[in-house]
């Protein structure tokens, strides 16, 4: 079946032979969306404590291919791209001038490509503005998003029931591995962190024997339970709503490995150095959960007693319901109030934030 692109609710969505394997699998859409397979509060659930395999159609893709695609990526983004390969990913940041984040991607290589993911929302205008700078670069900088689907798989029954249809896995986290299913290529991507997660991106028919051949040994879900996974992770994304809201550092992209001070010159890195080594950082990325009536937002903005009446005490990174009840969130916040203080959804009004710890220190990652 050909590729069929759909414009709903601001971003693209995943071809129409995804979309109909999904349908098959028995998911729940809205406006095209796909968004759970019946059990949205089971499948949050098991992220916690099963195993969960989860359609991630909200994320999209982006392709550099040419001669000049390393040294191209490696003037815009934050991290050091020459350390991005075949067998590892990582995390970086693409920046405006004055050093604020636009998007944040996972990067990795596969063929000729180097692959950037990012959510879909933000594909296109990313791209925009990337290819400004491309002028005479040999290179191609592409929206990939329709040409491989996306699954991931958490948990501790994710390497036994993956290790079994694939025959093996990368060991370490940002590990890359390339395997063949249903004779094509897909890539395996472990994250880092203590639970055994692992992202898979490839064709379709690939993607769909794996997702059939894992299904007897997993809680099938949507794209929520792997948001709380990064959440509890301590890894941010960046959404429409807070494009150019925060430096890196706020994002603890330092000890996510996500920053390269020996790298040399891109788009925001004079901003980006001279807070590492001139600046004391007033303000950084803290876990905390929250009980409030309204489903918090990325973007929101928080208020403290604590902090001074002309600025804001810091903004929503990200936010997802937790199966204990409430929300778990990712916020930007200042230090002192933070963590000497009283953090507020909203004013002096709004529900109450409680920090969590993060499953990594301020300073190296765990």
């Amino acid at each position: 079946m050909g590729t069929v692109v759909k414009k709903i609710m601001g971003f693209n969505l995943m071809n129409e032979e995804w979309l109909d394997f999904l349908k098959q699998a028995g998911v729940v859409s809205a406006q095209g969306q796909p968004l759970h397979f019946g059990q949205p509060d089971a499948a949050l659930r098991a992220a916690l404590d099963g195993t969960i395999c989860c359609d991630l159609s909200d994320w999209g893709l982006i392709a550099a291919q040419g001669a000049d695609a390393e040294s191209f990526l490696q003037g815009q983004l934050t991290c050091d791209v020459r350390q991005v390969t075949t067998e590892r990913s990582g995390l970086g940041a693409y920046c405006s001038p004055k050093g604020r984040v636009l998007a944040l991607f996972r990067l990795w290589r596969s063929g000729d490509a180097i692959y950037l993911a990012l959510p879909r929302a933000l594909v296109e205008a990313t791209l925009v503005r990337l290819r400004k700078y491309v002028l005479r670069a040999k290179l191609t900088l592409i929206d990939a998003s329709e040409q491989q689907a996306r699954i991931g798989l958490a948990g501790p029954r994710a390497v036994e029931s993956l290790t079994a249809a694939l025959g093996a896995l990368p060991e370490a986290g940002n590990g890359v591995m390339m395997a063949t299913v249903a004779g094509q290529a897909i890539t395996v991507i472990r994250l880092p962190g203590l639970l055994p997660r692992f992202e898979l991106h490839g064709p379709v028919a690939a993607l769909a024997t794996v997702w059939t051949a894992v299904t007897p040994d997993v809680a099938l879900a949507g794209s929520e339970p792997w948001r709380l996974l990064d959440i509890l992770a301590g890894t941010p994304t960046i959404y429409p709503a807070t494009v150019d809201a925060f430096v890196p550092q706020m994002l603890n992209l330092e000890p996510l490995e996500a920053i390269s001070f020996k790298k040399g010159c891109y788009t925001g890195q004079e901003v980006v150095a001279r807070t590492h080594y001139l600046g004391k950082l007033k303000r950084r990325m803290y876990l905390a959960r929250i009980e409030s009536p309204e489903p918090p937002q990325p973007g929101d903005t928080l208020f403290s007693p604590q902090a001074d009446a002309s600025q804001s005490a810091g903004r929503l990174v990200d936010a997802c319901r937790h199966p204990d009840g409430g929300y778990a969130v990712l916020m930007v916040a200042l230090i002192d109030c933070a963590e000497q203080g009283v953090l507020q959804i909203g004013d002096g009004q709004g529900p109450t934030l409680r920090l969590e710890p993060l499953p990594y220190g301020f300073e190296s990652v765990a």
